[in-house]
């Protein structure tokens, strides 16, 4: 087993797809509920910005990183928060990670949601996978819960 988080990195076309979204997002479009997520590097300072898909469980607001513990995830847990934008709408917000055994409804939900998008990230757990598969999956996948501010 190895010593390193999950992280799965993005194909080159990933890449490209994920600045297009994040570059629409920016503009205004929002493809499926997507959005610019925009946070503070941990250690540049600068703000580092990528495409989220924010889902919404139990009338709260998550951000899940379906590649693993990523740069965006890294930069999340030092700063604790970063902003939301869709064109000129931009929310700030702070975020606090749940722990692995608050994930399973988050996981199973945005599953279905954006399942579409994401399974390949999962390792074959999906929507239809079982608590235990889940839950088993949920060390690797980062899940915030969001709280906008006014």
């Amino acid at each position: 087993m190895s010593s390193s988080p999950y992280y799965l990195k993005g194909s080159a076309l990933n890449v490209r797809l994920n600045g297009v979204v994040g570059w629409l997002a920016r503009h205004g479009l929002s493809l499926a509920g997507s959005a610019e997520l925009s946070v503070r590097g941990r250690k540049s300072g600068r703000l580092q910005r990528i495409p989220v898909n924010p889902h919404t469980h139990g009338g709260a607001q998550y951000l899940v990183s379906a590649r693993g513990h990523s740069q965006w995830v890294r930069n999340m847990r030092a700063a604790g928060g970063g902003e939301l934008r869709v064109g000129r709408k931009v929310r700030e917000f702070t975020a606090v990670e749940l722990p692995d055994a608050e994930k399973l409804p988050i996981l199973r939900t945005y599953l279905e949601r954006w399942g579409w998008q994401v399974n390949e990230y999962f390792q074959g757990v999906t929507a239809a996978s079982s608590d235990e598969e889940i839950t088993a999956a949920a060390a690797d996948h980062p899940v915030f819960r969001v709280t906008v501010g006014n």
